[in-house]
């Protein structure tokens, strides 16, 4: 994965993670102690945070570091989710590319 798609994916990850919990891009910027952009500069793709920031994010958010990159978290047994995930671990990286546009497509 090249630095430009891990930055959309951390930031589109965190944008989710924060609108669950109901926080505005300022207030969680201000709550970290940080400038009222900080967050905002992060959605945007401007920056990513210090691992240590990192950190204070997740504990903020009250999630684990693991958490944050678990996008395919099962939701239990009868999840599409969660069979998605079960199912992608089989498939090849070119099978893994094709279905990966696909949804970038369908997402757009």
């Amino acid at each position: 994965m090249h630095e430009s798609e891990f930055k959309k994916e951390f930031a589109a990850r965190l944008a989710v993670l924060r609108n669950n919990a109901g926080v505005s891009a300022r207030d969680m910027s201000l709550s970290l102690g940080q400038n009222p952009g900080y967050i905002n500069n992060i959605e945007n793709l401007k920056t990513l945070p210090s691992m240590t920031m990192f950190f204070k994010i997740c504990d903020f958010l009250r999630i684990t570091p693991a958490d944050f990159f678990d996008t395919f978290k099962k939701k239990g047994k009868n999840s599409k989710v969660g069979e998605l995930s079960q199912i992608l671990e089989f498939l090849d990286s070119k099978q893994v590319d094709a279905l990966y546009t696909l949804v970038s497509e369908l997402n757009k």
